[in-house]
């Protein structure tokens, strides 16, 4: 057969439906189970790409003990600023908030995503503890309430990004964990170190509507076919009286919640990073950043939520020794 041939269809239907994603902050559904006490995950927003050099110290590796080039993601991490415990009961098998409090000096930027709360004061707080501290036995889980920062970067936007991520370890330990940080801030030091494996929750970039062609690797059908080539030559059989879910069709491309799975924490900064005239769309980082190895889903200034990796390799290489970062300039890559 010629060039013309059948292949297999490329695009997956385990993605299904391809519809936008209804919110920008990505929603975490499944948190690592482990006896530790720390929040799991944090936020930040992506800068861009570089790359650097590591000596390659996993032994089964073709290149043992030999300088490799790794792409290298830069994100911005600025505090976390914890506002608000929340806990959850099950109830019918589902999780229900029970209750939840909130810090006494809330940040004014927060009135821009919602109205904040009144008659804030240290007695009604710690009641609310307190009655929190009494039902700890048929608390389901504890979380907490956290908002971004982006003053603190170079987005040059005042409307912080609100999201809650569970508190892990006994609930009495993660209870008085989380009512420590209570209206004061995180930095990604305090949740992740150097080598960790951490899956990526965001908001891939959106390329509109779509035809088959692109959204589904559809071929090309001849040059004398009716009506156009960029499309799909059947709708499916006669029998059923209908279109099949499973029959390519145009839509929505793109802007859907993505996870990847392992992704490697390969350095951790705390004093600013840059690139000759800047990150191209970004600008400069100026407080603390994380390098992942590889790639992450969205476009630049994106919120991308980090987690624990909950799918850890069962073989954990020793992390490579960093020998260079790249900070040459980006502008025309």
């Amino acid at each position: 057969m010629g060039r013309d041939s059948f292949h297999p269809r490329r695009g997956s239907l385990g993605y299904y439906p391809r519809a936008r994603a209804s919110r920008w902050v990505p929603r975490i559904k499944s948190w690592l189970q482990e006896d530790v006490v720390r929040i799991q995950g944090f936020a930040g927003y992506k800068a861009g790409m570089t790359h650097g050099i590591f000596i390659d110290n996993y032994k089964n590796s073709p290149t043992y003990g030999e300088e490799i080039m790794i792409p290298l993601t830069i994100i911005d991490t600025p505090p976390l600023r914890v506002f608000g415990i929340r806990v959850y009961i099950r109830e019918n098998g589902f999780l229900r908030t029970l209750t939840e409090v909130y810090a006494k000096d809330l940040d004014k930027d927060l009135a821009r995503v919602f109205t904040l709360p009144k008659n804030l004061d240290e007695k009604v707080i710690e009641k609310r503890l307190e009655d929190i501290y009494s039902k700890l036995d048929e608390i389901e889980q504890i979380r907490v309430l956290v908002s971004t920062q982006p003053r603190l970067t170079s987005l040059g936007k005042k409307k912080p990004d609100v999201m809650e991520y569970l508190v892990s370890g006994k609930k009495e330990d993660a209870f008085n964990y989380a009512k420590s940080v209570l209206g004061k801030e995180i930095r990604v030091k305090d949740v992740f170190n150097v080598g960790d494996y951490v899956d990526v929750i965001a908001v891939t970039k959106g390329k509109g509507f779509q035809s088959v062609v692109k959204r589904f690797g559809v071929k090309l059908l001849p040059h004398k076919a009716r009506k156009g080539r960029r499309k799909i030559g059947t709708m499916g059989p006669e029998e059923p009286h209908c279109v099949l879910w499973t029959v390519p069709r145009h839509g929505q491309m793109g802007f859907h919640k993505r996870t990847e799975y392992n992704k490697r924490i390969m350095f951790i900064g705390e004093n600013g990073f840059t690139v000759k005239g800047g990150i191209p769309h970004y600008g400069v980082i100026k407080g603390d950043y994380i390098l992942l190895a590889g790639s992450v889903p969205g476009a630049v200034k994106r919120l991308i939520r980090i987690r624990p990796a909950i799918r850890k390799p069962k073989v954990i290489p020793d992390m490579p020794k960093l020998v260079y970062i790249s900070q040459e300039s980006k502008q025309g890559v």
